[in-house]
């Protein structure tokens, strides 16, 4: 769909998936809550054509349908100077390359060291007004590709495609030992462990959690594996690899420290997602963490 922008609205030029369809179902399309769309009518900030108009009305091929898309940001997170590596940028979509050791929240109002802090500084050197909204989370630990939304009204449609597992997020892991089964689905149940609360383990009594895997090269002690979460559940990929006897290199609560990598050896490397706005197919790949590079001096 063709769009322009001016300041905190978007201008939607009308296509063929929208013509005859209502405003009120394009607001839907996007998953607005009722409150987002009591406020948009209430505070008549959108347009059709340049007037403000019943809801119902529908829309035809070529109209402007005109919406405040866009929010101020809201100072959550003051700007930290440091750089990011970008991955992807458009108008709408932030991808941004985690690294190691960085956690995307900070754990206390008063740190000022996260990945959301970073991004803040970036969009203020662009001259960037939003709020800093990271669609989900990574552990600290785990390096790569992490989404932010720049655009307020797509929001609820990217928790959602998010939530319904259409933004698939594909991850590599190391794990210790050669699998049997090179290419298998892990499906259990995860809840937290009363006896440690930062573990979580497989339970009966927990939420259901599934991990496809598949090997992509075997080492002599170790193997990698892409993995492709179908649940999201915390620490997920580690407590799955653990469970059938393959923890990740370097993971000491799930497994054992290593001498070839300081952290879990994890990376989300890719990203497979429709442009919310385009429908664009996007497939966005970040390269191999340094801590990785290790694998390219080993035989098989």
């Amino acid at each position: 769909m063709k769009y322009q922008i001016h300041n905190q609205y978007i201008t939607f030029i009308i296509d063929e998936l929208f013509n005859n369809k209502s405003i009120e179902e394009f607001f839907h399309y996007f998953h607005l809550s009722r409150k987002t769309i009591h406020l948009l009518k209430q505070n008549k900030e959108y347009q059709l054509n340049g007037n403000y108009i019943s809801s119902e009305t529908l829309l035809k091929t070529n109209d402007k349908l005109t919406i405040r898309s866009f929010e101020k940001d809201d100072q959550m997170y003051p700007p930290t100077f440091s750089t990011i590596d970008i991955i992807y940028e458009d108008d709408f979509l932030l991808i941004v390359n985690k690294p190691a050791y960085l956690p995307i929240y900070p754990d206390s109002l008063e740190k000022r060291e996260s990945l959301n802090h970073y991004v803040s500084y970036y969009y203020q050197t662009q001259g960037y007004d939003y709020p800093i909204r990271p669609i989900h989370r990574l552990d600290n630990d785990t390096t790569g590709l992490v989404i932010y939304c720049k655009c307020a009204l797509l929001q609820p449609l990217l928790d959602y495609r998010l939530s319904k597992k259409e933004i698939q997020r594909h991850y590599l892991a190391i794990v210790e030992g050669q699998l049997d089964k090179k290419k298998y689905t892990v499906h259990t149940y995860i809840a937290t462990d009363r006896h440690h609360s930062s573990k979580v383990r497989v339970s009966k009594k927990g939420k259901e959690a599934i991990t496809h895997y598949q090997c992509l090269k075997s080492y002599k002690s170790f193997s990698l594996v892409e993995c492709l979460l179908e649940t999201g559940r915390k620490h997920q990929i580690r407590v799955h690899m653990s469970s059938i006897g393959h923890p990740l290199l370097g993971d000491p609560l799930y497994g054992h420290s290593s001498s070839y990598i300081k952290r879990q050896a994890l990376h989300a490397y890719l990203v497979e997602m429709i442009h919310p706005i385009t429908l664009e197919k996007l497939y966005i790949e970040c390269p191999l963490p340094k801590d990785f590079q290790f694998l390219n001096k080993l035989k098989s």
